[in-house]
């Protein structure tokens, strides 16, 4: 296939921040494109509005360019409508549409996508944990079909899709998806660079014969003073700063983790390339033939996948996966991982990754001084030799690591408060091998102002605040042990003073109103009704937890947490009253499909939820990819 022959647009386009007078979009095309957004409301005329000025466009490599678009609008769309809408390109001397190079976007009968910019958040989607190679079905797919079946009814439509972390698995990349990023890299060309302190010199290198598949944690800083972070062993190999289970393939360079969102977000790019099989070993090679299976199926689904995100305005916020796993869990983990020249270079790719693919388009203009700090070293190595320079390469992770600012608000009714569980951690007191807090004590004071102003908010919160207790006291036992690693212990109760603080917030005074909490990262699905004790004032809160969008728990492992957790923390049970959360009474919605007694429901999928006028939760439902809906009815009566 040579140059000209590549589509023009490789992913996109997605929705992200939409508001009557303002669009956000990103797209990836081959070349830099100066398109036309043509804009259908029903009922009225088309409006043809040229982006050209309103487009960052971003190089990745000699074919491939990102599109930011941001485009004010003079005249305001109408909520509660259906806006029909294509993105021109032009293609020599002819301009072409959707229908030209994306016609899997199109709805059944070749209709133009649509998108409705919602009057107020009446419903909402979310979900978390999308693993290409989970043997299991993709819960954007469950979603787009949910939507095909309503596509002629605006007020059927969720206000947005919140993406609520690990939207990809940079530390936890099946075989197959590695030789496909690393065949996409060379088809497109991507952007090279120096690796200082690794085995191999540079990426060309680690993207070629030296790719170390099934074998990346060889190629991974072994730094001998962190004996808290040499917890895991990957066949008889020490694994000292990336905890993931799986992180054999873990991605390195910033190529790899570009290539890797191409690919979970877009057919095309699969069309491109073609997955050999490497050199392996007997046991190896097993497994990547498994794993292909798995990733055809996954790919055979992201026509629809690309469907929904075309049609739903999406949030996104990070959680560990999305750049590795056990992210900043310890300041142990943190003095290790980022001491090291290779480590640091890892996980600032990834978070650079998730900059341009995912953060910018939560909030343009909060994101706007990172994002051209990131842009200039791509620019040059654009126009020189296709390499990025090293040097700039690692001032500017250094300062992206520094940088505050990835939580964002979203207005409306009621208002959505995305926080950043990551990045803003309240690192332990009492020694820097127990888990951090979640947030550290400035955070969560702007978190506690963003609340004093609303009678209602819906927060999304990556980790579940209020999550099931025997898990986390398991969690517990561990950290005590000197080993919070093995368990990813990094719950809301883990650091007392995040907790503390926490809880006190929902205990103000000044917080009387409706507080629903959108969560993640759990691989299970559950929703509680919380309430203060002894509070008839208090406020009144839901913690609904979705996950995975693709990803699961050991269903054995967890029916026995579920199973135990009732018995030892019934409403009577004493061990209530040595919980951090006592003075809150948190009584479970049982599933309508689960068995009787049983709370957590299992299985891929995205959660459903919709508001009533006081931002309470009228309707909790997880579309299951199997095919079925799974409610969660209010509770008969009130548990501990």
């Amino acid at each position: 296939m040579d140059d000209a022959s590549l589509p023009t647009v490789l992913a996109g386009p997605l929705l992200r921040r939409l508001t009557p007078d303002r669009l956000v979009l990103w797209l990836a095309a081959s070349r830099p494109l100066a398109p036309t957004l043509a804009l259908t409301p029903a009922g009225e005329a088309t409006r043809r509005l040229p982006l050209d000025a309103h487009c960052r466009r971003v190089p990745l490599g000699r074919h491939a360019w990102l599109h930011l678009i941001d485009l004010p609008l003079e005249t305001p769309l109408p909520t509660d409508t259906l806006v029909a809408y294509d993105l021109c390109v032009q293609e020599g001397e002819r301009a072409s549409g959707i229908a030209d190079w994306a016609p899997h976007l199109l709805e059944a009968d070749g209709a133009l996508p649509t998108f409705v910019l919602a009057g107020r958040h009446h419903r909402l989607l979310h979900g978390s944990c999308r693993k290409p190679h989970h043997d299991g079905g993709d819960g954007l797919v469950r979603a787009e079909a949910w939507l095909a079946e309503r596509r002629t009814a605006p007020e059927e439509r969720p206000a947005w899709l919140l993406m609520t972390g690990d939207q990809v698995y940079a530390d936890d990349v099946a075989g197959p998806m590695l030789v496909a990023i690393h065949a996409l890299i060379r088809r497109l060309g991507l952007f090279d660079e120096p690796l200082e302190g690794a085995v191999v010199a540079d990426s060309r290198a680690l993207h070629g014969e030296a790719a170390h598949y099934y074998d990346r944690e060889s190629l991974l800083p072994d730094v001998e003073s962190s004996e808290n972070l040499r917890e895991r062993f990957f066949g008889g190999v020490r694994k000292p700063v990336f905890t993931s289970a799986n992180a054999r393939n873990h991605l390195a360079t910033f190529a790899e983790v570009a290539a890797m969102y191409l690919l979970v977000w877009s057919p095309t790019p699969w069309e491109l390339i073609e997955v050999a099989t490497p050199a392996l070993d007997d046991r190896h090679a097993a497994l990547f033939a498994e794993q292909r299976e798995v990733i055809e199926r996954f790919v055979a689904g992201l026509p629809a996948a690309a469907r929904l995100l075309a049609r739903l305005p999406t949030l996104m916020i990070f959680d560990d996966h999305d750049i590795t796993d056990d992210w900043n869990l310890t300041a142990d983990w943190e003095r290790t991982a980022y001491g090291h020249p290779f480590s640091r270079r890892i996980i600032g790719n990834a978070l650079l990754g998730y900059l341009l693919f995912q953060g910018w388009g939560n909030d343009p203009e909060r994101l706007a001084e990172p994002l051209e700090a990131a842009v200039e070293p791509l620019e040059r190595a654009a126009t020189g030799d296709g390499w990025l320079d090293a040097v700039a390469w690692d001032a500017l992770i250094r300062d992206l690591l520094r940088f505050e600012g990835w939580e964002y608000e979203i207005p409306g009714e009621p208002p959505l408060v995305v926080l950043d569980t990551r990045t803003r951690r309240w690192r332990s007191e009492r020694s820097p091998r127990r888990p951090s807090g979640l947030m550290d004590w400035e955070a969560l004071s702007d978190f506690q102002q963003a609340l004093l102003h609303h009678r209602s908010v819906i927060i999304v919160s990556p980790a579940p605040m209020f999550g099931v207790k025997l898990i986390e006291v398991v969690q517990k036992l561990f950290t005590l042990a000197g080993k919070p690693l093995l368990v990813d212990a990094e719950n809301w109760m883990a650091h007392r003073g995040a907790a503390s603080v926490l809880l006190n917030i929902f205990r103000h005074s000044r917080t009387p109103g409706n507080y629903v909490i959108l969560s993640g990262d759990v691989h299970y699905s559950f929703a509680y009704d919380i309430r203060i004790r002894q509070r008839r004032q208090g406020p009144r809160l839901w913690q609904i937890t979705s996950s995975g969008i693709k990803n699961a728990f050991p269903d054995t492992l967890l029916d026995w947490f579920d199973r135990l957790n009732r018995w030892l923390y019934s409403p009577r049970s004493p061990l209530n009253w040595f919980t951090k959360r006592r003075r809150l009474a948190i009584t479970p919605r049982d599933p309508d499909r689960a068995k009787a007694g049983e709370r957590l429901w299992n299985g891929s999928g995205i959660g459903l939820v919709d508001f009533d006028d006081q931002g309470r939760p009228r309707e909790i439902r997880q579309l299951d990819a199997r095919g079925f809906d799974v409610s969660f009815p209010p509770p008969a009566h009130e548990e501990g």
